[in-house]
């Protein structure tokens, strides 16, 4: 072996947690063979996303009075029985579904205090939404506020286009980053009604978007929000915390009642405040820790892996 064989390995293992690869979000695709295929109809056509159009599809939609120049083969003979006027059957056409992501790349992101970063557990978590996604044959796509979005794509190549941007948006923080508020924005113009999004913030960034704004992105879409946290945060210690800030080193007085609840104000809050207000306005809130399983926010607490299908349609296996 020469001298220079183990670079990189080294170089890997000083940044592992700290810096997100392509090969472990590569990696995390096993997570989602989990899941159930979308169905196949029985013309061949894959679409577990039921589109707003209507046409001849396999899916009924509804029964509408018969029209000269319908298909008399799609009569609906016992509503014409019932009503005394010829009514025909329309039927959903089936389509590809959009999974949008939406990458918060706020500052507060890039810390960590134990197995990863929380920027890291956000790009992993990304990453099996990417390969669930895949999994039920959606398009994918991907944005961040600063920069045009990842165009939506299918197959292994979309799922890669996303998973490069996720590495390099949170290999480290952005200069450019315009924050999250704007990154929704930027969503609502570009999803249809049926869409699926999933939003990867920090609970400080998400606490300041507007409830209007959460409000008209589960409207028409199947909406996620993803809040990720650091065990520090949520549970620091009962004495003093010394650390650095620049050249100097400070204690902050834990130990003490009032400091702990300008902490709990300031790191906790958030997260509890958006679980219990966002559910009413229609989006499903999952809080992720750092030291986490990656796919753990597809399930509340209690939740089997196999229970999470039917309560998140881009559900996967468990991770540990």
């Amino acid at each position: 072996m020469t001298a220079a064989g183990p670079a990189p390995a080294v170089a890997a293992a000083a940044t592992a947690g700290i810096v997100p690869t392509l090969a472990e979000l590569v990696a995390l695709r096993a997570q989602a063979l989990r899941v159930p295929p979308p169905r196949r109809g029985r013309h061949g056509v894959h679409g577990p996303a039921p589109s707003s159009l209507r046409g001849r599809g396999m899916e009924y939609a509804e029964s509408r009075e018969y029209t000269i120049g319908d298909d008399v083969r799609r009569m609906d003979w016992r509503l014409t029985a019932r009503s005394g006027r010829a009514h025909t059957k329309l039927f959903q056409a089936e389509r590809e579904r959009l999974t949008l992501l939406v990458a918060d790349t706020a500052p507060a992101l890039y810390f960590g205090t134990r197995t990863r970063f929380k920027s890291v557990q956000a790009a992993r978590a990304g990453a099996v939404a990417v390969w669930a996604a895949l999994q039920s044959g959606d398009r994918i796509a991907a944005l961040r506020a600063g920069e045009p979005a990842i165009p939506p794509a299918t197959g292994q190549r979309g799922a890669m286009r996303v998973l490069d941007a996720l590495v390099r948006w949170y290999a480290h923080p952005p200069e450019d980053d315009a924050g999250l508020a704007l990154a929704l924005e930027h969503a609502q113009r570009l999803l249809r009604p049926g869409a699926q999004l999933l939003v990867l913030a920090d609970p400080s960034s998400a606490a300041q978007v507007p409830a209007l704004r959460w409000t008209a992105l589960a409207r028409h879409h199947q909406a996620t929000l993803v809040l990720l946290q650091d065990p520090l945060e949520t549970a620091p210690p009962r004495r003093p915390l010394a650390f650095l800030a620049g050249p100097q080193r400070l204690q902050l007085a834990l130990d003490r009642a009032g400091v702990r609840q300008r902490w709990e104000q300031v790191f906790a809050a958030p997260a509890r405040a958006l679980a219990d207000t966002l559910p009413a306005l229609g989006w499903r809130v999952r809080t992720l820790s750092s030291d986490a399983g990656s796919a753990d926010w597809l399930w509340s607490a209690g939740e089997a892996p196999g229970d999470a299908v039917a309560d998140a349609s881009a559900a996967a296996g468990g991770e540990r």
